[in-house]
């Protein structure tokens, strides 16, 4: 049976090339990798190329709970877009530019534990949270 796959996206008041780096830089990461501010990023990691392993430490900051994400990229193109696979899923996200704006657009596989909804709900507020941190910056 195939993935449902879910899609999240915003548009970011940037140039194409700081928002690649905001996104894929594990300095960045951890200022914005989590979906509420009652949670933190502690630590990323980012070999960014075809094989390589992308991983973020993500956790409540009060130590309750915490798990460890990690993916191998399947496919890269610099600067415009990349698919890793988590697992048994996969994940996409392009980055295209309009009119000096970048549109990041996140395709990914649900998992079958959560809802949907849920799960397209915690992937919209991190991206949300990652607009927010690199306007602001």
């Amino acid at each position: 049976m195939e993935a449902t796959k879910i899609t999240v996206e915003t548009t970011i008041n940037a140039d194409k090339k700081k928002v690649w780096d905001y996104y894929t830089n594990p300095n960045h990461i951890t200022k914005w990798n989590f979906a509420d501010p009652s949670w933190h990023c502690p630590s990323a990691k980012n070999d960014l190329r075809v094989g390589g392993v992308y991983s973020a430490r993500m956790e409540a900051k009060d130590g309750s709970f915490g798990f460890d994400f990690e993916a191998t990229y399947k496919e890269l193109v610099m600067g415009e877009k990349f698919t890793y696979q988590m697992g048994d899923r996969e994940a996409s996200v392009h980055f295209n530019n309009h009119a000096g704006k970048t549109e990041v657009v996140v395709t990914f596989d649900a998992e079958k534990i959560n809802p949907v909804e849920m799960q397209k709900g915690g992937w919209q507020a991190i991206l949300n949270n990652f607009k927010k941190y690199t306007e602001a910056n």
